[in-house]
């Protein structure tokens, strides 16, 4: 990987603001800098952003239908109704639905919840659901982290004397599906001030609304807010305002008494006894919560989630983290596959998109493939299997480039879609998929940046090993939780030279164990750089080179920290 560095040395008039906010603030002027980046410009701003605060949550009634939905739900308790907690199979939707079922469970029995087989019912809300819902009596639906497009079938549970109220962030339609009501910031006609909540979010503002509505304290909800940590990281929405409180009390939840079930996946990822951060999220606890969805079905992981019992919690982690192995085995195939395809297809190499398809690829994991076609080869990407007569894909985008709207502009060759600025998913008939791929190529082609097609490595400040201080480490830890529109800072530092005793290590000798010094003090950093080992040549010549990295613990040290190289380069004088 070859990264284009965009570093922009601040002015002297954002040194000297930097300066004057970190003598208010006791910091280091370097991470004042990281501040300001960051629209943070006061003290009050700062200690805002530094100790989010549950009281500043925005008031859920704020959001359009909300006393709908809460007198809906009083309505439906009051008279005894059966109520289903139905939700989408991924992370976002099954924490969103153990949320919703935890907190309504502890005031009301007769209550459900269902989550759709992807291989038999699909995306979203089903038929067949909905006829199981009529069947076992239910007469109140709530749905989260699906539903804004489902109007056809939320018309046939109306039929059937079926109510809906749905919890969704994806980008609606124009036409809306009859529900009773529809709590979704991102509806055209919502004036609620936070956009960007996921799924598991919005559902979290319901049950704040009707705690708030039946006078139950706000601290019923805290034990519940892991969900929402685990959520919003892996459904990768914007880390800021509303999002960043929640991600916050939800991570101190998960650190100190986490939920049954999150605790058994803790338990069997290996994370006992340290400090876990929304990347452990991303990459350990969400896949294997997606697990049981992409091989099996999705349910399992809700069952899990609402597990009461840690032993009986633990041998269902150990079955989801087996069906994770085989997930990990398929996608490395399929990847493989797909890789395949790029490099022998002479014409991709000029296009500014990927769209992949295979008659025999897994459905569960075509989301996956999508998602690493994108980070490999910086392109929108879409990749798509086949069921029966039709094609069903998952698109993955790049930084700022709107693969919704990219997918929405073919919407005449789709039978379904949806999603939102980064990923989305469709469905079309098979014989459409060629004129579907020119056709999101010219789309992507007339609407796509040269700069959002390179591998760029945005840079937030240069500084030398000595200003790595315990201080300074012990501030940048406040700037978290980290995650899109909040990233951990990447730093850079001129002219290192090996101190002569870094290494290639690693099963396949695929990564460098590095002790680096620089030429402003004799600090020797440690560093670790992944994948990178085709650099050990020129970093054991004696030269020296740039190194661009994020500072974190040192996870076998406790009281050191240390960087984890992103990007080598020779130093160019």
């Amino acid at each position: 990987m070859h990264f284009k560095w965009n570093y922009e040395k601040p002015t002297p008039e954002q040194q000297k603001s930097a300066k004057e906010l970190a003598d208010k603030l006791s910091m280091s002027p370097i991470l004042a800098q990281l501040l300001i980046h960051r629209g943070i410009t006061t003290e009050s701003a700062a200690k805002r952003f530094f100790r989010p605060q549950l009281s500043d949550l925005i008031n859920p009634f704020l959001m359009k239908d909300m006393d709908i939905a809460v007198d809906r739900l009083n309505d439906a308790m009051g008279r005894k109704e059966r109520i289903l907690i139905y939700g989408d199979y991924d992370v976002d939707g099954c924490t969103a639905v153990a949320l919703v079922y935890k907190f309504l469970q502890q005031f009301y029995s007769n209550i459900d919840y269902y989550i759709p087989d992807r291989y038999d019912e699909g995306y979203g809300v089903s038929l067949k659901g909905i006829d199981f819902a009529h069947e076992t009596g239910v007469k109140l639906i709530i749905i989260l982290d699906c539903g804004i497009k489902a109007i056809k079938e939320i018309e046939y549970a109306k039929s059937l004397g079926i109510d809906f109220i749905i919890c969704d962030h994806h980008v609606p339609d124009d036409v809306m599906p009859p529900a009773v009501a529809i709590l979704n910031p991102k509806r055209p006609d919502d004036s609620f001030p936070f956009k960007h909540l996921c799924g598991c979010g919005v559902g979290f503002k319901f049950m704040q609304a009707f705690a708030k509505n039946n006078n139950i304290p706000f601290s019923r909800l805290i034990p519940l807010l892991d969900f929402c940590a685990v959520s919003i990281a892996a459904d990768i929405v914007p880390v800021i305002d509303e999002n960043r409180i929640l991600a916050f009390h939800g991570l101190k939840q998960l650190n100190t008494n986490p939920n049954i079930g999150l605790k058994s996946i803790i338990d069997i990822c290996g994370l006992n006894g340290r400090e876990i951060s929304m990347s452990d999220i991303v990459f350990k606890i969400g896949p294997r919560i997606n697990a049981s969805g992409r091989m099996e079905n999705g349910k399992l992981s809700v069952d899990l989630l609402v597990e009461r019992d840690l032993g009986v919690a633990l041998r269902m982690a150990r079955h989801i983290n087996e069906y994770n192995e085989q997930r990990k085995d398929i996608d490395k195939q399929m990847t493989e596959e797909a890789n395949g395809i790029v490099s022998r297809l002479e014409s991709m190499k000029h296009n500014s998109s990927i769209v992949l398809y295979d008659e025999d690829w897994k459905k569960g994991v075509i989301g996956i493939v999508a998602s690493r076609l994108t980070e490999i080869y910086f392109r929108p990407t879409v990749v798509l299997t086949r069921e029966g007569e039709l094609a069903t894909g998952s698109a993955r985008s790049v930084t700022g480039f709107d693969v919704y709207s990219a997918i929405k502009s073919c919407e005449d060759l789709l039978i379904n879609f949806g999603g939102h600025t980064y990923a989305a998913g469709l469905t079309m008939k098979w014989e459409n998929v060629k004129e579907f791929r020119d056709r999101f190529q010219q789309y992507v082609e007339e609407h796509i940046s040269p700069e959002q097609t390179e591998a760029i490595l945005n840079i937030d400040a240069q500084i030398d090993f000595r200003d790595i201080t315990k201080h300074l480490h012990a501030d940048l830890k406040k700037f978290s939780p980290f995650g899109p529109s909040n990233p951990k800072p990447i730093f850079c530092t001129r002219q290192v030279y090996d101190y002569g005793t870094s290494k290639v290590v690693g099963r396949e000798q695929e990564h460098i164990k590095l002790e680096l010094v620089d030429s402003k003090s004799s600090n020797v950093m440690n560093g670790i750089a992944f994948g990178q080992s085709a650099a050990s040549r020129y970093i054991k010549s004696k030269r020296s080179f740039d190194i661009a990295y994020t500072i974190e613990d040192n996870i076998f040290k406790k009281t050191q920290v240390q960087l984890q190289i992103e990007d080598i380069r020779p130093n160019e004088g």
